[in-house]
């Protein structure tokens, strides 16, 4: 860098300023994440999607991440009342691009509509398994052991 020159953000001295210090999401990431969510829900809840896997089924979406550019979206949904989740995932990434299109008026602030991506959420899975383990017999003997003390 030349004296009197203005650094520039790219400078290997300068470091990146628009990353925060922490290693998870923004704050923006976040609050866009949101909005996408919820313009998303909505529109799964309209039915505008015509496909037979899709409308026999109530889909839940319970997060949305953002990449840092805010150009994908990946949702995590839970079909609920189907017989095969993964069918389900399946048709909803088929139908991404017009799922783009009919949720792009919600989301008209953003400069770039972000590319959808389905994935299943098992979060709910991983909760039950949790909790049945802090039910088993072990757990609850252990537990019980640290009771009495």
């Amino acid at each position: 860098m030349c004296a009197g020159s203005i650094p520039r953000a790219h400078d290997s001295k300068m470091g990146n300023m628009s990353q925060s210090s922490g290693s998870g999401p923004s704050q923006r990431m976040l609050r866009v994440g949101e909005q996408v969510r919820h313009a998303l829900s909505q529109t799964l809840q309209r039915g505008d999607i015509v496909d037979p896997v899709i409308e026999t089924s109530v889909i839940s979406v319970s997060e949305v991440r953002m990449s840092p550019d805010l150009k994908i979206a990946t949702a995590f949904v839970s079909p609920l009342g189907a017989r095969d989740d993964a069918a389900v995932v399946d048709a909803l990434n088929h139908h991404a691009k017009f799922i783009r299109g009919r949720v792009s008026h919600a989301l008209r602030q953003m400069k770039f509509m972000p590319e959808f991506r389905f994935r299943l959420d098992t979060s709910f899975d991983n909760f039950a398994k949790i909790n049945d383990l802090l039910k088993s017999p072990e757990v609850a003997r252990d537990l019980d052991k640290k009771e009495e003390k």
